[in-house]
Parts: structure tokens; C-alpha cells; sequence
């Protein structure tokens, strides 16, 4: 886990970090198991009251690794999220499956999670994103629901929390685009918490006054504000049934080999 995912716990604040800076914390197969095994030692740890979650060196995350869509161009398409080809349907981690508990791990996590984002949150790294409680970017961050441009949908926990936060056309607009938004976009539309210079620095001021709080209180509200979202299973049920029927079709795939081709892409019509 540490090769991608570094975590150091002090004074009740877990700081969190995605270590894979030269790929600007792109997610590939080991990202993934990194992300899903932080949230279940988190979720052990009693003396922890916050989550600081931040990525190392130009980006947050880029989203999933360059050379996972290369391998779905050679292939056919199939078994994008966390490597191998899945189920995506089967609810390995409760609800979700197990690309989602990437991300649902971080919102079910029983204390806050404060998201540090500079440079890009693209694709499954927005979705990572999501899965925090607050999210504190940089004045030039940028934001991309990108899922789109490779003829897929959102799959890793992305729609319930989305549906939560924006107003329907906008995330409809979003999502059938795959636009890149600017941090004061992002803001306007409910996506992010605070615009700052340095929001790692903002993000661990704001958690040192969360572990100053009664962990008893701070628990129960994260348990009572969760309870306030729709009800997720059908919600992320509905990304793995429909990315399943996505995944290695002709217009996927043909959405992924004229984008390594770098052309643009011949789709056929669907009735």
C-alpha cells in the first residue's frame, strides 16, 4: 500500500496521501487496492477523528492510469476499474463494488474527510474527490467528469454523491460533456468547500479544529448528515449495470482506440 498510498496519524488527524506524483497519482491497479485497504485500516482506528486526503506533487489525481486505457484498446475494452476484468455488478464491500469502495470507503468512514485538491481531479479522481466530506481546492484547480470522453459513465461512487450536491441540468450537462470546469466553477456549482492558495494548509487547520470537538459528536453528525443523502445502493447499482453493458462494446471501444489514436470517433447509431 505505501508504493501508493502513504498514512501517518498525530494528534487524532490521519494524513492520507496518494504517492504516485510521477504519474500525477494516476489510478491503476495497485492505486486501487491502496485506496480501498486506507479506508478499511481508517475505519479500525479509534484514536483517528479526522481525514486529511491529499495527492503528491502537480495533481490530486489524474484519473485512471494512461496505460489501463491502452490495455483496453488491445483488448476489447474489458475490466477497466482496479485491473482485472470484474463483476461489476457483484457487491463485494456492502453496498458498493469493490472500484466504488475506492471511493464509498472514504464516505463511510465514521469521522470527516477534508479532500486538499491542486492541479487536476479528472475522471475516477473527481469521483475520489466526491467521496469527501469537504473539498478544498487551489485557485487554478480543474475539475472533469471524463468518464464520457473513453463511452463510459461514472461507476466509482460518483452519482449518488453527485445527485446530493448539484442541481440536476448542470450535472446532466457535466456528465454528458465530460467538460473540464474551473475550482470557481466548481464552486458555484456546490463541488467544492473552499477556494485557497494552499488547501492542504486550510485543510489540516480546519481538521485540528474538528479533533478539538467531542469524537462522540463529531461521529454521531457524520452518521445523522449521511443519513440525510438518498438512499445509494440503487444508485451505485445502477453505475456497475450500466458501465458493465458499456464496458468492451463497439462504441466504447472505438470511443478509446480514436482517443489513443488521437482521431476523431466513428460511432454507429443505436436504435
Amino acid at each position: 500500500m505505501e508504493q501508493r498510498v502513504s498514512i501517518s496519524i498525530s494528534d487524532g488527524i490521519a494524513d492520507v496521501r496518494l504517492v504516485r506524483a510521477d504519474k500525477m497519482n494516476a489510478l491503476d491497479a495497485a492505486m486501487f487496492e491502496a485506496l480501498v485497504a486506507a479506508t478499511e485500516r481508517l475505519a479500525r482506528e479509534n484514536g483517528v477523528r479526522v481525514v486529511v486526503l491529499s495527492g503528491e506533487g502537480r495533481a490530486f489525481c489524474a484519473g485512471l492510469d494512461m496505460g489501463r486505457f491502452q490495455a483496453m484498446k488491445e483488448s476489447g475494452g474489458n475490466g477497466i476499474a482496479g485491473g482485472e476484468k470484474r463483476d461489476l455488478t457483484a457487491r463485494t464491500h456492502g453496498i458498493a463494488n469493490f472500484p466504488q469502495a475506492a471511493v464509498w470507503g472514504w464516505r463511510q468512514l465514521p469521522v470527516p474527510v477534508i479532500a486538499a485538491i491542486q492541479g487536476v481531479a479528472f475522471g475516477g479522481g473527481f469521483q475520489l474527490a466526491l467521496g469527501a466530506d469537504m473539498r478544498f481546492l487551489t485557485p487554478d484547480a480543474r475539475m472533469s467528469i471524463m468518464e464520457i470522453k473513453w463511452g463510459l459513465v461514472p461507476d466509482m461512487a460518483g452519482t449518488p454523491i453527485l445527485a446530493s450536491l448539484v442541481r440536476d441540468d448542470i450535472l446532466r450537462e457535466l456528465t454528458y460533456t465530460g467538460r473540464i470546469f474551473s475550482a470557481q466553477e466548481a464552486m458555484s456549482y456546490g463541488l467544492a468547500t473552499r477556494i485557497c492558495d494552499d488547501p492542504r494548509a486550510a485543510a489540516f487547520e480546519v481538521a485540528r479544529e474538528i479533533a478539538g470537538k467531542s469524537p462522540d459528536a463529531i461521529r454521531a453528525a457524520k452518521r445523522m448528515l449521511n443519513k440525510l443523502s438518498v438512499d445509494p445502493a440503487p444508485a451505485l447499482l445502477a453505475e456497475s449495470v450500466e458501465q458493465q453493458k458499456l464496458l468492451g462494446s463497439p462504441n466504447q471501444t472505438e470511443a478509446v482506440r480514436a482517443n489513443m489514436e488521437k482521431r476523431a470517433p466513428l460511432f454507429v447509431d443505436v436504435g
